[in-house]
């Protein structure tokens, strides 16, 4: 069971969460939803909202979703779920269906995210760009993250909600 808390509430660290603990970006609806692992993205104020960025290869099913959705969801979870955030980074949704295989119970509001989840933070979307090579101003960022040329698509949200799992 989850409660909203409000974002200046949260206590996260998000460098922690995000680049060592991993979360999950979902997008989509009823329907057809889908989700990935992701370790870079941050949280700030932006056009004063307060705002979560996530990075989307191309090439990745989630951002078929992204596109055509207007919210998304980044959960986080405990370390018990670490199998499943790696399995959930590797395996493409267009293949298999990645929530079942994970036995992830999933739940609706705007955006799709699991009940299994410990905080989740449901973004409405307000930017989205491909990043461009050339203002990558260090060069080894671009030989080191993009062998392939395959640049993120660069996602701003607004948050909306934060909620966090409550003692039933």
């Amino acid at each position: 069971m989850f409660k909203e808390i409000d974002a200046l509430k949260w206590n996260g660290n998000v460098f922690h969460k995000i680049g060592k603990e991993w979360m999950l970006v979902s997008a989509g609806d009823e329907t057809k939803a889908n989700a990935m692992t992701a370790s870079w993205g941050g949280m700030g104020v932006l056009w004063n909202k307060q705002v979560v960025f996530i990075f989307i290869r191309p090439q990745r099913y989630t951002k078929q979703l992204l596109d055509t959705h207007d919210h998304f969801a980044l959960s986080f979870y405990d370390e018990s779920h670490r199998n499943m955030l790696q399995y959930m980074g590797k395996a493409s949704g267009k293949d298999e269906d990645k929530i079942q295989i994970s036995h992830l119970h999933l739940i609706m509001d705007h955006a799709p995210y699991f009940e299994e989840a410990k905080e989740v933070i449901i973004a409405r979307k307000l930017f989205a760009q491909e990043i461009d090579p050339e203002c990558i101003l260090d060069a080894q960022v671009d030989k080191n993250c993009y062998p392939e040329k395959d640049y993120h698509i660069l996602y701003v949200g607004e948050i909306e909600k934060i909620l966090i799992q409550s003692a039933q």
